[in-house]
């Protein structure tokens, strides 16, 4: 818990002092490739993603419905025992579910009735811990507050396309 205080503290005093420092520009790019995919360098493997089986895929390549879910759900899970360090909440461990409904005839074009997206999205946490209810109430409230996809998609963000 020290720990992560430490090395969070000067970047929390930088960011009062300076809020222009806070503002990053996070990237991610993709190469287009043979058949219908796309290769994206995620920092520590590259991911080549294709159609979902449901969309004609063959399920060998990644979908990036299924890597938005787990985006949530890894940025829920490290938000969650980021907050449960720093309201002092012991996680023994855990596990996070992001689950998502999709109706495959809007991106197919099949039906001008059905939403090219997820209808719904559930999270869902696990928790080894003895925490009180209170604190559990505290820590799910402070985890959705804090957590930068759940907002992203809680907030839709203004997002630009364009061709370079």
């Amino acid at each position: 818990m020290d720990e992560l205080r430490a090395l969070q503290a000067p970047l929390k005093e930088r960011y009062k002092g300076e809020p222009e420092a806070a503002l990053i520009t996070l990237k991610a790019e993709g190469r287009i490739g043979e058949g219908v995919t796309c290769s994206v360098q995620t920092g520590k493997a590259l991911v080549e993603a294709g159609l979902h089986p449901a969309t004609g895929g063959s399920g060998a390549f990644a979908c990036s419905g299924d890597m938005l879910l787990e985006a949530l759900a890894a940025c829920a899970g490290v938000t969650m025992a980021a907050v449960a360090t720093a309201i002092g909440v012991n996680l023994r461990g855990g596990t996070v579910r992001a689950e998502g409904d999709l109706d495959f005839r809007g991106t197919l074009g099949v039906s001008k009735d059905a939403n090219v997206g997820f209808q719904s999205i559930r999270l869902a946490f696990m928790l080894d811990t003895d925490a009180s209810a209170e604190q559990l109430a505290t820590l799910l409230r402070l985890t959705e507050r804090y957590c930068v996809v759940y907002q992203t998609l809680r907030q839709s963000p203004v997002i630009e396309v364009s061709l370079i």
